[in-house]
């Protein structure tokens, strides 16, 4: 497999409050499209799976910032799988500004599994590629692949 890239993303300004500063809930947008980006370069585009006729499906979001991002600021957004047992998964990441490497933020995303109408699959068993795919990217750290 080639190098996995980073997912970067540039702030633009209607993603910023009136202080000039990243609004809060964009965050969590930023981590869907790390989540997204790292899926196709893997091979495994959201498109492909729901064809496959599975689905994931978010249980819950976090966040927690560190410091300001602003406007025309490019940031890197760093997913991680560090929980996944072919059901459930959760992912990790870090927000970094590319300029000087800050930590912006930090947060979690919990996930879970499903067919097309929402009943729960166990990858390990019914999609042997899906799962060998999250299973090797356990606890890989992305910037270092």
């Amino acid at each position: 497999m080639d190098k996995i890239k980073l997912y970067e993303h540039r702030v633009s300004y209607y993603e910023t409050d009136q202080m000039g500063i990243v609004h809060h809930s964009n965050y969590i947008r930023w981590f869907e499209d790390a989540r997204v980006d790292f899926l196709e370069q893997v091979g495994f585009a959201y498109n492909k799976m729901e064809e496959m006729g599975v689905m994931i499906i978010v249980l819950g979001a976090s966040c927690e910032y560190k410091n300001s991002a602003r406007f025309g600021d490019r940031v890197v957004i760093i997913p991680k799988i560090s929980e996944f047992n072919g059901f459930k998964m959760t992912v990790t990441y870090r927000v970094i500004n590319k300029a000087d490497g800050t930590l912006l933020a930090t947060g979690e995303t919990k996930h879970c599994f499903t067919d097309l109408s929402l009943k729960p699959v166990r990858t390990k068993k019914d999609f042997p590629e899906i799962y060998k795919i999250f299973h090797d990217f356990i606890d890989v750290d992305l910037d270092a692949v």
